[in-house]
């Protein structure tokens, strides 16, 4: 295995079995999940619809067919998302995951607009591939400065720090619009192919612009004829409680959106839903060997009906507005946490040193080891490694809820004990 392969811990767990919100690693060690492998199971583990509709499609035994042929699953699940995306017109195609999603995206808006000129946030994180590394505002996370697309970035990606952090929302949500503007007349030709943005920073520490904020931007878009790509891989699907997709905080409909994670619950699956005319635009053959494959399409439509059926988004809503008022009043009084933020079921702690500003990764690391000891999962990012990511399934019950709380509240106040040292 290569040495660039992340693991968390430092002594590394091995999964094995889970059941509801809870995962057992090889030692017999079981602990509540509260990242959900990088918030993918949205669902859970062991769903028995979920894996009721893979096994079905097993005993089939078609476990693959390509999109040279006809895949019933796939058509369907096409026909869900298109009516769900709010797109007029909209046109789905499947693929892997989120980096391949965002390539095809890429891909779509540069032919569509014949130009190789794209607009991305600081701080941003999209991919691993070719062009969704250029267009990553993370250099912790792009591992070259090569890329085939010509890359612009804005504001609007980290509220808490940069030179617009001590604005007002509405004073922000001016000062990153007339940077989008700047940045355009300045490091462009006026003929961008596009802007892509998530819509909740996810590697990037779920950094929560204001709401609006991309509405706003749209317009100045609009008027040079720029389209607008949301990456929903991590924001779709209810996560962020309010609504279905964290674009819709900000009062529009892009011209696209890729989705990934979520959907397959755990499956690997991912796509983009776009304007017919902006999905028919290439004019070479083209398919996908393995997205939207009978297997992951099936399990996604199961995942896809079980949230709506049992409202995860509202389940999220709820129970993210506790658990965001909980670690709020846990984290007062303790220097070690600079900002607590999110929306629904996708949380980020950030982290700091003694000084009660500089980011402190070590503080981080040092997070991780004392959840994980009280058998809690969480998730790290950050431009600095300093955040603490909590995304845990969306079917999180309240007793759940509340005994992660209790051990969050305890490790804020064991790190800060050891942080002012």
């Amino acid at each position: 295995m290569p040495e660039w392969l992340a693991l968390f811990y430092a002594e590394p767990i091995e999964i094995v079995s889970g059941g509801g919100r809870r995962v057992t690693d090889a030692e017999g060690r079981t602990y509540l999940d509260f990242f959900a492998g990088i918030l993918t199971n949205a669902v859970g583990y062991d769903i028995a619809e979920i894996s009721d509709a893979i096994s079905s499609q097993v005993k089939t035994g078609i476990l693959h067919t390509s999109t040279l042929y006809l895949i019933r699953q796939q058509v369907e699940l096409a026909e869900r998302i298109a009516k769900l995306s709010g797109i007029k017109d909209a046109k789905v195609f499947f693929t892997n995951s989120g980096t391949e999603a965002n390539e095809t995206a890429l891909l779509l808006a540069t032919q569509f607009r014949r130009s190789e000129q794209v607009l991305a946030l600081r701080n941003s994180y999209h991919g691993r591939a070719f062009a969704t590394m250029g267009i990553t505002g993370n250099r912790g996370w792009s591992a070259s400065s090569l890329s085939p697309v010509k890359v612009s970035y804005v504001h609007g990606g980290y509220r808490s720090r940069g030179p617009f952090a001590s604005l007002s929302d509405a004073d922000y949500v001016a000062a990153c619009v007339d940077d989008l503007r700047d940045v355009i007349n300045v490091t462009t030709s006026g003929d961008v192919a596009c802007m892509i943005a998530e819509p909740i920073q996810g590697v990037g520490g779920f950094n929560v612009p204001p709401d609006g904020m991309f509405g706003a931007m749209k317009e100045v878009l609009d008027s040079y004829g720029i389209l607008f790509i949301a990456d929903e891989v991590q924001t779709g699907w209810g996560r962020t409680g309010e609504h279905f997709w964290g674009i819709q905080a900000h009062g529009f409909t892009p011209d696209a959106m890729t989705f990934a994670k979520g959907l397959g619950n755990g499956l690997a699956i991912g796509g983009v839903v776009a304007r017919g005319d902006l999905m028919d635009c290439i004019g070479a053959n083209s398919i996908s060997t393995f997205g939207g494959n009978p297997i992951s399409t099936a399990g996604a439509r199961a995942a896809l009906d079980y949230i709506l059926d049992h409202d995860l988004q509202a389940n999220a809503a709820k129970l993210g507005s506790r658990l965001i008022t909980g670690l709020r009043d846990a984290a007062a009084g303790h220097s070690v946490v600079s900002d607590v933020r999110g929306k629904g079921l996708m949380i980020g702690i950030e982290l700091v040193g003694p000084d009660g500003r500089t980011p402190s990764p070590a503080a981080a690391a040092r997070f991780m080891e004392e959840t994980k000891a009280r058998h809690l999962l969480v998730g790290k990012g950050g431009l600095y490694g300093n955040v603490i990511r909590l995304a845990p399934p969306m079917t999180l019950t309240e007793e759940e809820n509340e005994e992660a709380l209790a051990i969050l509240t305890e490790t804020i106040a064991v790190v800060d004990k050891e942080n002012n040292a």
